[in-house]
């Protein structure tokens, strides 16, 4: 549901009409039913416990209605409700008053800082990739600025591990997405940007693996930078080189893969269907890493065999790389929507197809197969 709002607001979009959404509707959370498949996930999972305990300063003004989760399991995640868009309006009206009063704290503290207030009195945006989940693979830079951040805002995606670092007088904003479940719209998170640059705050978007990468950094930086907002981009491991290094997958080899390809498997208008690249990916010679590629997996892999890509192709599904998490299954091409349905495996999930994968010493024909493929 997109909310009508212009873009100098000071935060009046969140009010959300609350005539409609007055306090009289403001309803806790309240969760019956725990998903036992992400209880141990390293990623913030729709309205987790760890979520909420995360953010819980912007709940202070609604000690009465704050969200309440009743999972025996901390970590747990829970179902999210049928009415979910009802849930998300309710919840960003609920943040609103601590919002605000964060909002006029920046405000103030940039003002008494006398000499130390740029001369636009604009703050800093950072869009920094924090990599596929493993905290140690953060850039120096990446932990110095997440150090020194006032607000961060986080994707579900960013690990737990990861969050540990932000500093202890930061705030943490979840502004995740899931299928079916966004805890913010883009363009609410645009404005959030844009709101706490303009009070002179250090922002922090935090992104999983690197914000460029089939993160949408690209149009948040653009629609800043159009309101005169310098964004500083500090890059992450993107998922294909963390997982494929993890693997012991090189994405490029000589003689045998002269190429790489990310694609992705998400259509931005939904669907089962959306990748009509599968011809031009077809080449035996070029490996190709496919983000959020679950669902459509079966429909891709008949593609890519129908437009010559050989049914035996070396192919891994990877869930939850580089986190103690990390569940994987190798197979060929043609078996291996069966063996992701087999294993249950869940988002997030990097799928590798290419020669290159027969090269892995977890690949069941490793020794055999990477010695013909280096002599061919």
């Amino acid at each position: 549901m997109a909310l009508p709002y212009t873009h100098h607001y000071d935060l009046s979009f969140f009010a959300l009409n609350l005539k409609k959404f007055g306090s009289s509707h403001l309803q806790p959370f309240c969760c019956l039913r725990c998903n036992s498949s992400v209880s141990s996930s390293p990623f913030t999972e729709k309205h987790s416990l760890q979520r909420y305990q995360r953010d819980q300063w912007v709940y202070n003004n609604n000690n009465q209605q704050r969200p309440s989760l009743s999972c025996d399991d901390e970590a747990a995640s829970c179902s999210v409700p049928a009415d979910s868009d009802s849930i998300r309006l309710n919840d960003i009206a609920l943040q609103l008053p601590e919002l605000r009063k964060l909002l006029q704290v920046l405000k103030h503290k940039r003002e008494s800082c006398g000499g130390q207030v740029p001369k636009n009195g604009l703050g800093d945006v950072f869009l920094v990739g924090t990599g596929p989940g493993d905290p140690d693979l953060l850039t120096l830079k990446a932990v110095k600025v997440i150090q020194k951040a006032d607000l961060l805002l986080y994707d579900r995606l960013v690990s737990n591990a990861v969050l540990d670092l932000v500093g202890p007088d930061a705030r943490l904003l979840y502004v995740g997405k899931t299928a079916g479940y966004h805890s913010r719209t883009q363009e609410e998170i645009h404005e959030l940007l844009l709101s706490f640059a303009e009070a002179g705050a250090t922002v922090v978007r935090l992104k999983g693996g690197d914000p460029l990468v089939f993160g949408r950094g690209g149009e948040e930086m653009d629609f800043l930078q159009q309101q005169g907002i310098q964004v500083k981009v500090i890059p992450g491991i993107t998922a294909a080189s963390g997982i494929s290094a993890e693997l012991g997958i090189p994405l490029t080899h000589r003689g045998i893969a002269n190429s790489v390809r990310f694609l992705t498997g998400h259509s931005r208008k939904g669907g089962t269907d959306p990748l009509f690249v599968a011809e031009n990916a077809a080449d035996p010679d070029s490996t190709l890493v496919v983000y959020m590629g679950l669902s459509t997996l079966p429909s891709l892999a008949q593609k890519l065999i129908h437009h010559g890509l050989p049914p035996d192709t070396p192919a891994t599904a990877v869930e939850r790389g580089t986190t103690p998490q990390q569940r994987m299954v190798f197979a060929k091409l043609k078996d291996l929507a069966d063996k992701i349905k087999t294993a249950e495996l869940v988002s997030p999930t990097l799928i590798i197809i290419g020669k290159v994968v027969a090269l892995s010493p977890f690949w069941p024909q490793s020794l055999t197969e990477a010695s013909r493929l280096v002599e061919v």
